[in-house]
């Protein structure tokens, strides 16, 4: 643990670092972070987690003890953890310093990758609401995510995202373990139930079937441009089936640019709905894998507080 000048155990932030986060960036990152601690004044403690379960225990403590602002750095994932950790402190303001293989989430409230510069914007930035995922699989686990999430290629991809590539950064982590996914890959039979005041009811053969709350996930893939974080609404998108040599096609734009430049992609905005497919399927969220398909998800609107960067005033 390390407590900057100025700091208590009520008043100061409280910074989790998950260790294993993109490879060990969180960790490499750590003596310039303390650093600008310094340099800023900033109230804060910086606590090592040693598991999963450290951290979700950490937060709760330090929840349940009155701690206004605990922030995690890492990725997607890390920030997961202590979204469900404090599923049930809605009072306490949550943080993310990106220090992940991907953090989309952290783009979408406007933190750079760089985790000095983040943390700089946090510290002059402002508190939003954040609307979160509920998920709840076949064997009934049920979780929270705050990013993107589905079933198909993305969620085989993201065994290999976080296994064999876990040590590799950014969109080229994600778009190797799509490439090395599509090996023995099939498209699935999907049926999609929107719960609505009209219900709708959509049938596909799919490669991918994701519910994003970010516009962006694996690293920046542009999946979701119309998603907000904070409107109430989920961004359903359907890929359709393609031959391997259309993805392959695709791959150029999607590692540069983070565009999927094709019309076999369904969006839609939805609330709740359920997903079934031909034969059971994993479904991750945020590159975690939560269990399989029957899944039903819905959205939380305004589940929790963040802190993000100023936004920038609208014209009039």
């Amino acid at each position: 643990m390390v407590t900057p000048s100025h700091a208590d155990s009520t008043t100061a932030d409280l910074l989790l670092v998950n260790p294993a986060a993109g490879g060990g960036r969180a960790l490499k990152v750590l003596p310039g972070l303390r650093k600008f601690a310094d340099q800023r004044g900033w109230s804060v403690e910086i606590c090592l987690t040693k598991s999963t379960d450290d951290l979700a225990s950490q937060a709760r403590g330090a929840a349940e003890a009155g701690r206004r602002r605990i922030l995690v750095l890492g990725g997607d994932g890390t920030f997961q953890l202590l979204l469900n950790a404090l599923e049930r402190h809605p009072e306490t303001i949550l943080g993310v310093i990106p220090a992940g293989g991907g953090n989309d989430l952290a783009a979408a409230l406007g933190l750079p990758e760089d985790p000095i510069q983040a943390a700089a914007l946090i510290l002059d930035g402002e508190t939003c609401h954040l609307d979160v995922v509920r998920v709840r699989t076949s064997e009934g686990n049920e979780r929270l995510y705050a990013g993107g999430g589905g079933v198909g290629l993305d969620a085989e991809a993201a065994r290999y995202a976080s296994g064999a590539y876990r040590n590799l950064r950014g969109r080229t982590r994600y778009i190797l373990a799509v490439i090395r996914a599509l090996f023995g890959f099939h498209s699935m039979r999907a049926r999609i139930s929107i719960k609505a005041n009209e219900p709708q009811s959509l049938e596909a053969t799919a490669l991918v079937v994701c519910i994003l709350n970010t516009p962006t996930y694996g690293a920046g893939l542009w999946l979701a441009p119309e998603a907000r974080i904070d409107d109430g609404a989920l961004n359903l998108v359907i890929v359709e089936n393609l031959s391997i040599a259309k993805i392959l096609a695709l791959l150029p734009a999607l590692m540069t640019r983070g565009e999927l430049t094709t019309d076999r992609v369904r969006r839609f905005s939805v609330a709740s709905l359920r997903i079934e497919t031909d034969t059971p399927r994993w479904f991750h969220g945020d590159g975690e894998l939560l269990g399989t398909t029957p899944v039903e998800i819905s959205v939380v609107p305004q589940a929790v507080r963040v802190m993000r960067a100023k936004r920038k005033p609208a014209f009039k």
